[in-house]
């Protein structure tokens, strides 16, 4: 990652940030399913993975690695608990960030026993010492400890027992092919559906021990841009404002009150998100305008921006990226409750036929 960019991870302290933090990480651990069975979303890859789990069970040998990739927030975690329990075995935990040196990662696997499951998170932050110590160990279950130093060195091989490593990443892209090859099951996570996170809530609620009304639970669903991190985080939230301010249940009104004190507007977006919508459409007509033009404007750096608040912008449609800088999109207006300007790139353009168009000559001009 280069140097003053911002890891998702450590966006724990953002209302509707994906990343987590120790303390977060606490309070979610009391949520985790603990079988396959129970956890919610994520359809395609709980059936591939279940295939994987119960043919390794059959056979009484340890599964294939497992490579879990998709933004925070999702599951990847979890995924890896559900695993060793599902094999009846434990889980040992570490992070890329953790291994800066080969030598840390040859006492991690020398210590595993037969059948353990390895975690290894932001797996592609791993120092490439550590990455190559870990490409022979995953194949071929050995590990080389060099004694000595100088031409007196001397590297004497080391057996390990079968074991299985599940890594997860948030941008598989860095992940270099030979590292990437050696995971014989690899599972993509996607964002979840509003339905399947309601069903998240209503789990949660149910073991916070809360009263929780089915349109609060759609409410806080509809506002946690398809994360169950932050659903959860929503949740616990709703119920301070519902302990403090009202009579303790989670209702439609609790569910609302509490969304605006945080000021999570109804599609999911915070003061950040809105700054960097206003400031393009009030002060730059809708653009485009430059990113660090931008993050001047809204006061934060453009890491941030670009980190932090763009993503779900484009995700959601409010915000385009184009060579000339970035555009708000009709959508971007229409959700601010502002008329764009004649002539703006979100203006509607002429069509033929049945469809609608947002774009404009602007667009075309950048492609």
């Amino acid at each position: 990652m280069a140097d003053g960019a911002i890891d998702p991870q450590d966006l724990g302290e953002r209302l509707v940030g994906a990343g987590a933090d120790e303390v977060e990480r606490a309070a979610e651990a009391a949520l985790r399913p603990k079988k396959l069975d129970d956890f919610v979303g994520q359809r395609v890859v709980r059936d591939q993975l279940s295939l994987v789990l119960q043919a390794s069970i059959g056979r009484d040998t340890a599964p294939d690695h497992v490579l879990l990739s998709g933004p925070p927030g999702l599951g990847k975690t979890t995924l890896a608990m559900i695993i060793a329990a599902e094999l009846g075995t434990s889980l040992r935990v570490t992070s890329g960030p953790a291994i800066q040196h080969a030598g840390d990662l040859a006492a991690v696997l020398s210590s595993l026993e037969e059948g353990e499951v390895l975690f290894i998170d932001e797996i592609h932050r791993l120092a490439r010492p550590a990455e190559e110590l870990l490409y022979v160990a995953m194949e071929d279950f050995r590990v080389d400890v060099v004694v000595g130093k100088g031409a007196g060195a001397s590297a004497i091989p080391l057996t390990l027992p079968p074991f299985t490593v599940v890594g997860a990443t948030t941008r598989s892209g860095l992940l270099p092919a030979p590292l990437r090859d050696r995971f014989g099951f690899t599972g993509h996570l996607d964002f979840y559906e509003a339905e399947e996170l309601e069903r998240v809530i209503l789990r949660s609620a149910g073991l916070l021990g809360v009263d929780i009304r089915h349109e609060a639970a759609h409410e806080i669903a509809g506002r946690s841009r398809g994360t169950p991190r932050i659903a959860n985080r929503l949740l616990r939230r709703v119920r301070d404002w519902a302990q403090v301010r009202g009579d303790g249940v989670l209702d439609l009104r609790a569910a609302r009150a509490a969304l605006e004190v945080y000021e999570v507007d109804p599609i999911g977006l915070d003061r950040l998100d809105r700054a960097v919508l206003t400031a393009l459409c009030r002060r730059f007509g809708g653009g485009p305008v430059g990113l660090t033009t931008l993050a001047m404007t809204v006061g934060e750096e453009s890491d941030t921006v670009e980190t932090v608040a763009e993503p779900y912008l484009v995700r959601e449609g409010l915000v385009a990226r184009t060579p000339r800088g970035r555009v708000a999109t009709a959508a971007a207006w229409e959700h601010l409750g502002i008329e764009p300007p004649a002539g703006t790139w979100a203006a509607p353009a002429p069509t033929t036929g049945g469809g609608t168009g947002t774009t404009s000559r602007t667009l075309f001009d950048e492609a």
